[in-house]
């Protein structure tokens, strides 16, 4: 096992000792999922990375909304922050799930809840946006306290 970590990786003070060589191994080994098939509808290697870069652009254009909700609030960013906000914590929460619950009916219960919730979520920001200041006043309100 040792043998499949590169030489380069190691320094040479973990090669004079072998007992470090195999934890440093074991740190490099890749993690191995004991508990199933690929969760969240994952069903290839392909549909994780379209998955896993899809949460990459959610942050990224989380980056770019706040400066534009202080730069120039408005309904358009008020919305668009309501459906990034609202799907980046359904994904977070969504790991959360993956990584601590465990068994197929707690699982099944604790989806459906994150579903509902996230749900509510942007139904609630989408109301708070229609009906009340929306999130960029009220962000702005807040800061000026």
């Amino acid at each position: 096992r040792a043998a499949a970590v590169p030489a380069a990786l190691l320094g040479s003070a973990l090669l004079r000792r072998p007992a470090a060589l195999g934890v440093a191994a074991a740190r490099c080994a890749p993690a191995r999922d004991s508990h199933g098939p690929p969760r969240q509808g994952h069903g290839s290697s392909k549909a994780a990375s379209l998955h896993w870069t899809g949460e990459r652009a959610v942050s990224v254009l989380l980056l770019g909304l706040l400066p534009a909700a202080y730069l120039c609030p408005g309904p358009a960013v008020d919305y668009s922050l309501a459906a990034a906000l609202t799907l980046h914590g359904h994904w977070g929460l969504g790991q959360v799930i993956t990584d601590y619950v465990h068994g197929d009916v707690p699982v099944k219960v604790a989806r459906t809840g994150l579903y509902v919730l996230s749900a509510l979520t942007f139904a609630g920001l989408c109301h708070f946006n229609y009906q009340d200041v929306g999130i960029c006043k009220a962000v702005a309100m807040l800061w000026s306290l």
